[in-house]
């Protein structure tokens, strides 16, 4: 099993960003896909969770309006679409499906 992620960088506040986390390894369709972040010196929180086929989706209070989860199974790729970012939104990010996770990607908002 193995989940990449990209797409993180260095963005000015009220900007965007779009993480994107190729699967492979399992059959990606038939499983929830999650995105979780961890800032420095925080415990890992989930962002945005979305269903396997039917495509609902959850997020977390602090990011709904903001930031949109959908997946694409035909490329076995989830992606997080993230907008008007705050610094607060400084993090790794982290794909997660089947219990395994990605290796992260940095997101930094700061001017």
């Amino acid at each position: 099993v193995q989940l990449v992620e990209s797409g993180g960088g260095l963005v000015q506040p009220g900007g965007s960003l779009r993480l994107s986390c190729a699967a492979s390894g399992f059959t990606f369709r038939s499983y929830v896909m999650s995105w979780y972040r961890q800032a420095p010196g925080k415990e890992r929180e989930l962002v945005a969770t979305i269903t396997s086929v039917g495509g609902s989706t959850n997020y977390a209070d602090s990011v709904k309006g903001r930031f949109t989860i959908s997946r694409d199974n035909a490329k076995n790729t989830v992606y997080l679409q993230m907008n008007s970012l705050k610094p607060e939104d400084t993090a790794v990010y982290y794909c997660n499906g089947w219990g395994h996770w990605g290796q992260g990607t940095q997101v930094t908002v700061s001017s």
